[in-house]
């Protein structure tokens, strides 16, 4: 083969690996996202939303990033999917229109049941979730269209987490690393914090669908052995689809919701 021709094979088979890199791992930085609204039919009421990952709009799992204003309170409504979500910013309350309000602060777990009524409220100077389906489109519905589809809601305040160290893990052998389980499913995919301490240098290694949303603090991201990195900070996003090597260099204690379904290491 002449030189020209074999060099041209290798980068072409070079611009193709690094495509299918870039598809199948994803970084998202807050400084990266541009809002949208979450219900466009209210308009400016409307809470500002963004899609992390797949697309609430049509039937596929989707992760979500939603903001609210001080003060936000929703009309009683529900929604035709279960959801889940978790406080990154700000005081958030999701329960039945009557109840009291308990105001849950960074790093707590909720769940909302489709069908259920429900009001959402939030009441920091600034206030954004993460929010979470395994199926849509997300739709707000009213009221009276409840329906009881058999689940009960979840309340995990962050005082109220479970964190298992050391000798509880399996998949690591940092003794600096925590863990807090928050769901399983049945076929496998789970989903938990995991609490990194400043100053932290390692990898988090996946061979399969992994995503992972900095719930609190700052560090530097990168994928595999790139050279560059990414600064992450709450709200921000990195994943994979098959096998990959998530590096991390913290500069703060960082706690990430991480989404598995075949497990990981973290090295």
């Amino acid at each position: 083969m002449p030189v020209g021709k074999f060099t041209t094979t290798l980068w072409v088979a070079f611009l193709m690996s690094s495509l299918v890199q870039a598809q199948e791992n994803q970084v998202i930085s807050i400084s990266d996202i541009e809002w949208g609204l979450l219900n466009p039919a209210r308009g400016n009421s409307s809470p500002k939303a963004v899609n992390l990952w797949g697309d609430r709009s049509k039937n596929v799992a989707t992760g979500m990033l939603v903001k609210f204003d001080k003060g936000f309170s929703s009309p009683p409504h529900i929604h035709n999917i279960s959801y889940r979500g978790v406080v990154i910013e700000g005081l958030l309350h999701n329960d039945d229109p009557t109840a009291e309000k308990m105001w849950l602060t960074p790093g707590s777990f909720w769940t909302q049941p489709a069908g259920e009524n429900h009001i959402t409220a939030a009441n920091g100077q600034s206030n954004l979730i993460y929010l979470e389906i395994d199926s849509g489109p997300y739709l707000v519905k009213p009221a009276n269209q409840a329906f009881d589809n058999g689940e009960k809601t979840i309340n995990v305040a962050s005082s109220n987490l479970v964190w298992l160290g050391a000798n509880d893990i399996s998949w690591t052998d940092r003794s600096s690393v925590q863990i807090a389980n928050l769901w399983r499913k049945a076929d496998g995919e789970t989903a938990s914090f995991i609490k990194l301490p400043a100053d932290f240098s390692g990898y988090i290694e996946t061979d399969s669908d992994l995503k992972a949303v900095v719930i609190k603090g700052e560090a530097y991201y990168h994928f595999n052995h790139q050279e560059s990195s990414t600064n992450l900070s709450p709200a921000s996003f990195f994943s994979s689809k098959t096998t990959a090597k998530h590096g991390l260099k913290t500069k703060t204690e960082v706690i990430l919701y991480l989404k598995s379904k075949e497990g990981y290491r973290l090295k």
